[in-house]
């Protein structure tokens, strides 16, 4: 089955009323839609232009910032929630740290179902930014997602640089993996890029990479943005040579569109002209 996937590069901004914030993600949404677009993909961390409803004291400090989002998360889930349903679509939010204990919190993608549902990844591997300074902890849980297109799974920015994880959500059935991505200079960009183009290489599946893109000099979070949203595939027949069906210039503020089929990789798996996929395991006699 044929579907349209949007991702975005999405730009953080600086928000005056919750109203604004509401109008700006459902002119995304419906901008995207108006396209036949039915999965989407906003990058991680998006939510953290949340913060600059608050008071200006809060702006320079993270764990203030992070303290007062909490306050606006059952609307943030319920805002996702009613234009999954509106649009009859599946959204993939980007994500939002959520506080677990007092001043500890985990990076957590939520997904919207049409039909009102929503389910979560929380990040696995922490950079040193999470790390040192956001206290941010790991996840504990890989998913993978039944959708009406096949089974989809998510990996959060750092994540996809990390085989073992997109290997053993594609395992469990995942044809195409959502990477809401954050980075705030090029190389982090091509980082993750490079991440999830191995990640389609290895696994034989498709992989989308949505990235934060502007400043945002009043949030110490994510004050630099830099990124391009991109469609990577398999390198095999029926698909591009390069391994990328659809791409993005550079920061520009937009939604990268493609039209993909999750059927077209069982058949790459069994008549490709490499086997990526099914020869995984024969490399762990060298390695062993």
């Amino acid at each position: 089955m044929k579907f349209k996937l949007a991702t975005a590069q999405y730009d953080i901004s600086f928000l005056e009323t919750w109203q604004a914030y509401q109008s700006k993600v459902e002119n995304w949404v419906e901008e995207a839609v108006t396209q036949n677009a039915k999965i989407l993909l906003f990058p991680e961390y998006a939510s953290m232009e949340l913060a600059s409803l608050f008071s200006q004291e809060i702006y320079s400090s993270l764990s203030k910032q992070l303290l007062s989002m909490q306050s606006v998360l059952d609307d943030y889930i319920k805002l996702y929630q009613d234009l999954a349903q509106k649009y009859q679509c599946y959204i993939q939010a980007g994500t939002f740290p959520i506080a677990i204990e007092p001043e500890v919190y985990r990076n957590r993608a939520y997904l919207f179902w049409p039909d009102g549902r929503f389910d979560f990844q929380d990040k696995i591997m922490m950079t040193r930014f999470e790390n040192e300074q956001w206290l941010i902890k790991k996840g504990n849980e890989l998913k993978c997602f039944d959708t009406e297109f096949g089974k989809i799974a998510i990996n959060i920015c750092y994540d996809s640089e990390f085989p073992l994880l997109a290997r053993k959500q594609a395992e469990s059935g995942a044809n195409l993996i959502l990477v809401p991505s954050c980075t705030d200079t090029l190389a982090g960009f091509h980082r993750v890029k490079i991440g999830c183009q191995a990640r389609a290489l290895e696994n034989q599946c498709y992989v989308a990479q949505a990235c934060l893109v502007g400043n945002a000099p009043w949030s110490e979070a994510v004050d630099v943005n830099v990124g391009a949203a991109g469609i990577y595939t398999p390198v095999d027949r029926g698909f591009p040579d390069n391994g990328i069906i659809a791409a993005g210039p550079l920061n520009k503020v937009q939604w990268v569109i493609a039209e993909i089929s999750l059927d077209t990789i069982a058949t790459v798996r069994e008549q490709g002209q490499v086997f990526n996929y099914r020869d995984w395991p024969l490399q762990h006699a060298a390695v062993n």
